[in-house]
Protein backbone atom coordinates (compact mmCIF):
# COMPACT_ATOMS: atom_id res chain seq x y z
CA UNK A 1 0.00 0.00 0.00
CA UNK A 2 1.33 3.40 -0.90
CA UNK A 3 -0.74 5.72 1.26
CA UNK A 4 -2.35 5.99 4.66
CA UNK A 5 -5.72 4.19 4.67
CA UNK A 6 -7.75 7.03 6.21
CA UNK A 7 -6.32 10.14 4.58
CA UNK A 8 -5.10 9.14 1.15
CA UNK A 9 -1.88 11.02 1.91
CA UNK A 10 1.41 9.58 0.63
CA UNK A 11 3.85 7.59 2.73
CA UNK A 12 7.26 8.90 3.76
CA UNK A 13 9.75 9.56 0.94
CA UNK A 14 11.72 6.35 1.54
CA UNK A 15 8.54 4.36 0.96
CA UNK A 16 6.91 6.38 -1.83
CA UNK A 17 6.08 4.85 -5.15
CA UNK A 18 4.98 6.62 -8.31
CA UNK A 19 1.35 5.82 -7.47
CA UNK A 20 1.48 8.24 -4.52
CA UNK A 21 1.75 11.13 -6.95
CA UNK A 22 4.60 12.63 -4.94
CA UNK A 23 7.08 14.29 -7.25
CA UNK A 24 10.56 12.82 -7.41
CA UNK A 25 12.15 16.15 -6.52
CA UNK A 26 12.49 16.57 -2.78
CA UNK A 27 14.00 19.36 -0.75
CA UNK A 28 15.76 17.77 2.23
CA UNK A 29 17.48 19.82 4.90
CA UNK A 30 18.44 19.73 8.57
CA UNK A 31 16.98 22.29 10.95
CA UNK A 32 17.40 22.44 14.74
CA UNK A 33 18.14 18.74 15.05
CA UNK A 34 15.39 17.58 12.68
CA UNK A 35 15.79 16.19 9.19
CA UNK A 36 13.02 17.68 7.04
CA UNK A 37 11.95 16.50 3.59
CA UNK A 38 9.54 18.53 1.51
CA UNK A 39 7.89 17.66 -1.76
CA UNK A 40 4.70 18.09 -3.71
CA UNK A 41 1.83 15.88 -4.71
CA UNK A 42 0.01 16.53 -7.97
CA UNK A 43 -3.73 16.94 -7.41
CA UNK A 44 -4.66 17.44 -11.05
CA UNK A 45 -2.98 18.84 -14.15
CA UNK A 46 -2.94 22.38 -12.71
CA UNK A 47 -2.56 22.10 -8.94
CA UNK A 48 -0.13 20.72 -6.38
CA UNK A 49 -0.37 19.93 -2.67
CA UNK A 50 2.57 20.53 -0.29
CA UNK A 51 3.89 17.42 1.46
CA UNK A 52 6.34 17.56 4.38
CA UNK A 53 8.02 14.82 6.40
CA UNK A 54 10.23 15.05 9.47
CA UNK A 55 12.65 12.79 11.25
CA UNK A 56 14.55 13.36 14.45
CA UNK A 57 18.24 13.64 13.62
CA UNK A 58 18.97 11.11 16.38
CA UNK A 59 19.63 7.48 15.58
CA UNK A 60 16.60 5.37 14.78
CA UNK A 61 14.29 8.25 13.91
CA UNK A 62 11.26 7.38 11.80
CA UNK A 63 9.76 9.52 9.05
CA UNK A 64 6.52 11.19 10.06
CA UNK A 65 4.30 13.05 7.64
CA UNK A 66 3.24 16.44 8.92
CA UNK A 67 -0.49 17.14 8.84
CA UNK A 68 -1.75 19.83 6.50
CA UNK A 69 -1.61 23.22 8.22
CA UNK A 70 -4.01 25.13 6.00
CA UNK A 71 -7.34 24.77 4.26
CA UNK A 72 -5.71 25.95 1.02
CA UNK A 73 -3.96 22.74 0.08
CA UNK A 74 -3.89 23.45 -3.65
CA UNK A 75 -1.24 25.64 -5.26
CA UNK A 76 -0.99 26.68 -8.90
CA UNK A 77 2.63 25.66 -9.29
CA UNK A 78 4.97 23.03 -7.96
CA UNK A 79 7.32 25.78 -6.73
CA UNK A 80 4.57 27.42 -4.63
CA UNK A 81 3.59 24.11 -3.06
CA UNK A 82 7.21 23.23 -2.33
CA UNK A 83 7.82 26.61 -0.69
CA UNK A 84 4.73 26.15 1.48
CA UNK A 85 5.91 22.67 2.53
CA UNK A 86 9.29 24.15 3.53
CA UNK A 87 7.65 26.89 5.62
CA UNK A 88 5.26 24.37 7.18
CA UNK A 89 8.16 22.13 8.22
CA UNK A 90 10.08 25.03 9.79
CA UNK A 91 6.97 26.18 11.70
CA UNK A 92 6.45 22.61 12.92
CA UNK A 93 10.01 22.54 14.31
CA UNK A 94 9.54 25.96 15.94
CA UNK A 95 6.38 24.71 17.66
CA UNK A 96 8.36 21.83 19.18
CA UNK A 97 11.60 23.62 20.03
CA UNK A 98 10.31 26.95 21.32
CA UNK A 99 11.81 28.78 18.36
CA UNK A 100 10.94 32.41 17.67
CA UNK A 101 8.09 33.19 15.31
CA UNK A 102 10.02 35.87 13.46
CA UNK A 103 12.80 33.56 12.31
CA UNK A 104 11.21 32.44 9.05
Amino acid sequence: MTSDDHTGMPNAPAATEAADGVRERFLTFSYRGWLLTCGTQRIDDRTFRPVAFCRSAGAGGLDSQLPSDTDNVAYGSEAEALRHAEQQAIRWVHDRTGGGQGEL
